[in-house]
């Protein structure tokens, strides 16, 4: 395999731009702001959620899931990928959702073939066979945000790193299932029609973020729906219509500056003032660099009597 996986954000302009490139038709990701299974039900049709959660790095793998069953034989007669590769899993987290809803989805010409290629085999095959996908890892790779200071495709998380992991929840053949790459099998969370699914899944998250401590807040939820400019055309909703266009527009103009990388800009702005403080003459440069730390030191004074935190950007 030529090149690593990068991390991707939990971000519905994100997910939808990469279904998009990766081939799917009339499919998006909106973000879901709280745990209610009305507010899901007003996106349906709705094919399934991917949660983001702080991944306790202390926590191994056990017998039975803390929720749910293991489901060994699912795991052969749906799309279910062991993850067998770092950074992957948000969007190896999309096709567990996405590749196991083909038969509602349009999912594109390449994922078809990948699907194919890939049903014969166990789950671990899957997932080798996901990671050295070309096509999947570029396009995934294209959403990462740009650094110039490190490489994650080379670099392991340790014990003391805040790891994040991505897991897909889905209702297929009538069981509402959460599809895990770091677990040996789908859970299954018992019967769940596509109807049903708002009001299943729900509970099934609330459990889970109840096993945190009260302060952690760090989770994301968003769900995987029909394009809903397809639905503001088909009732005439003009509004809406635009408003969703407006959200592309802003989603592709988020994505873009996701893969800048400005440093170098920066740098070179700098540069650009200080040769023009420079040109104003000797004594310019010091008077300029005086003024701007008295002004600083005049913000963090006025702060302190408001009784307003000072930030780190003031020092």
């Amino acid at each position: 395999m030529s090149g690593g996986w990068n991390t991707i954000e939990s971000d519905a302009g994100v997910f939808t731009y990469l279904l998009q490139n990766l081939g799917a038709k009339d499919v998006q990701f909106e973000e879901l702001i709280s745990l209610d299974p009305d507010l899901l039900r007003q996106q349906s049709p709705v094919y399934g959620v991917i949660f983001l959660f702080k991944y306790p790095t202390g926590e191994r793998r056990t017998d039975q899931p803390r929720d749910g069953s293991f489901d060994y034989d699912a795991a052969e007669n749906i799309f279910f990928a062991a993850q067998t590769i770092q950074n992957a899993c948000g969007t190896q987290a999309l096709l567990s959702v996405l590749l196991n809803k083909d038969e509602e989805v349009d999912i594109g010409p390449s994922l078809k073939e990948f699907k194919e290629f890939t049903t014969p085999l166990p789950p671990d095959f899957r997932g080798e066979a996901l990671s050295n996908s070309e096509l999947i890892r570029d396009v995934h790779n294209s959403f990462a945000r740009s650094s110039p200071f490190i490489d994650e495709t080379q670099r392991t998380a340790t014990e003391d790193d805040d790891v994040y992991h991505f897991i897909a929840y889905t209702p297929i053949n009538g069981v509402l299932y959460e599809l895990d790459g770091l677990q040996p099998a789908p859970i299954s969370h018992g019967p769940c029609t596509f109807d049903e699914f708002p009001d299943k899944v729900i509970p099934v998250l609330q459990r889970r973020t109840e096993r945190y401590p009260t302060h952690e807040i760090r989770f994301n939820l968003i769900a995987m729906v029909q394009d809903l400019r397809i639905r503001a055309r088909e009732i005439g909703d003009i509004e809406w219509l635009h408003r969703e266009e407006e959200k592309r527009t802003a989603w592709q103009w988020e994505n873009s500056l996701r893969r800048h990388n400005f440093v170098g800009f920066v740098g070179e702005l700098l540069k650009g003032v200080v040769k023009a403080k420079l040109a104003e003459g000797e004594g310019a440069y010091e008077k300029w660099v005086e003024e701007a730390k008295a002004k600083t030191k005049s913000r963090i004074e006025e702060r302190s009597k408001k009784g307003t935190a000072v930030d780190e950007m003031d020092v």
